[in-house]
């Protein structure tokens, strides 16, 4: 199903002026395709990656059925539940319920933890329709008995793979036996892992499924480079990019908690304006550093695929992956945040020699080769590296033929031949034009 308006999709005259405010004119594919099957209280099952509009795919039609079904509050006893994976998604979802619900007679709270539970506990005394939570949090709480679920007629959850891969499916079960069987379950994830498709076998009831592919949104909206370059060059390359000012909003990824720190404070020595993000800092660190990148005093954000998950700020210039991330689904959702609302983006990645596999993945993903971008401190690109590889590939082949017997590589097919060293080229959005 496609739509050019929301005014065709089923929603109530309140979420549609909501909708105008916002200036959502246009539904994106996920929405057009799911609100009116949620209206219709299917179970669904949601494929689709982060910036894809989901968040409204699932809190209109939730907004909707509460709206209409006018049920008494209790205290600590919500009608809605949405799960999510990290704090920042959390508040994410929370401030587009309050914006999308503003004009319904509905209350929403967010718990999460990292802060003390106090303001938490006494909002849900108070009585609320609709709770966002993460997972550890919503247990304790539960525990404690300042939340029953018994009354949750819709559940969502929300990123189901990233709750896996911060080791929360087992959480997640145990919020989901909470819930009464006789409700709608929405369970939304940009990839399908095997432990993640039998959890919507077990929880969902005759869902729908709904996929949009992650790697074709990807790949029809950013500009990509892959720089080789040896790994302890990935600093000066990153100062030498960063130079350019028209990289003036910048995000760049790390694989972990110690590097997206190591990163960042070099950065800083090197005088830029540099925060880093990742799930080690407090609540309160992890909320300035965020604002002070979404307000425009800092130039460079520093994080961890699991920290960025939910940020969602507009106008992202250039997304850099300082090191390549382990899944290939990762670096779709990594690029994605510099192509948000139909925009384009640009993404830089540097590539060393033990990230050479992992690139080769991620092209396999997307079905097609990331451009070799050229600079001083790049090495000469690796024979068909870009490329997505094949079993049969002929340059595989004759790299082989070219291995002497102890195993080095001569010839053209030597991926550590120097080739003439290029001026520094990188891509900006005037080039996008």
């Amino acid at each position: 199903m496609t739509a050019s308006s929301f005014d065709g999709l089923g929603l109530v005259e309140p979420l549609r002026r909501a909708l105008d405010i916002e200036n959502h004119l246009t539904p994106t594919p996920i929405q057009a395709q799911t609100i009116p099957l949620l209206i219709e209280r299917h179970d669904l099952l949601g494929i689709a990656e982060t910036g894809s509009g989901k968040t409204a795919a699932f809190a209109l039609p939730l907004l909707q059925h509460l709206s209409l079904q006018r049920l008494s509050r209790a205290p600590g006893a919500p009608h809605a539940l949405i799960l999510a994976p990290t704090r920042e998604l959390a508040n994410q979802i929370a401030e587009r319920i309050g914006a999308y619900g503003k004009r319904l007679p509905l209350r929403s709270t967010v718990i999460f933890g990292g802060v003390n539970q106090h303001h938490q506990v006494k909002a849900l005394k108070a009585g609320v329709d609709i709770l966002i939570a993460t997972p550890g949090r919503l247990l304790d709480l539960c525990h404690q008995r300042h939340i029953r679920l018994d009354k949750v007629s819709i559940l969502v959850l929300d990123e189901a793979d990233r709750m896996l891969d911060m080791g929360f499916i087992h959480d997640v079960r145990r919020v989901v036996a909470l819930c009464p069987c006789d409700r709608q379950t929405l369970l939304f994830s940009a990839t399908m892992p095997p432990p993640i498709a039998k959890l919507a076998h077990d929880i969902l009831r005759d869902p729908i499924r709904v996929d949009i592919a992650p790697a074709k949104v990807a790949v029809d909206r950013i500009e990509q480079r892959v720089f080789f370059v040896e790994a302890k060059e990935k600093r000066a390359l990153l100062e030498s990019l960063l130079a350019d000012r028209d990289m003036d909003r910048v995000l760049v990824f790390s694989r972990t908690k110690r590097g997206a720190d190591r990163v960042c404070r070099n950065l800083v020595q090197a005088g830029m304006a540099a925060v880093a993000l990742h799930g080690n800092k407090a609540q309160n660190a992890r909320v300035r550093a965020l604002d002070a990148f979404r307000n425009g005093k800092v130039r460079i954000l520093v994080a961890t695929d699991i920290a960025a998950r939910g940020i969602d700020v507009p106008n992202i210039s250039h997304v850099v992956n300082y090191e390549l991330p382990n899944e290939p689904e990762s670096y779709v959702h990594r690029i994605g945040r510099t192509a948000r609302a139909g925009k384009a983006g640009i993404a830089l990645s540097f590539c060393d020699h033990s990230e050479r596999p992992r690139l080769q993945a991620i092209e396999r993903l997307m079905r097609s080769p990331v451009t070799v971008g050229e600079h001083r401190l790049a090495v000469a690109a690796p024979a068909a590296t870009h490329k997505p590889p094949h079993r049969h590939d002929a340059s595989a082949s004759s790299n082989r033929r070219n291995r002497s017997r102890h195993g080095r590589f001569t010839g053209h097919n030597n991926p550590r031949a120097t080739l003439p060293r290029a001026p520094v080229s990188i891509l900006t959005r005037g080039d996008l034009r």
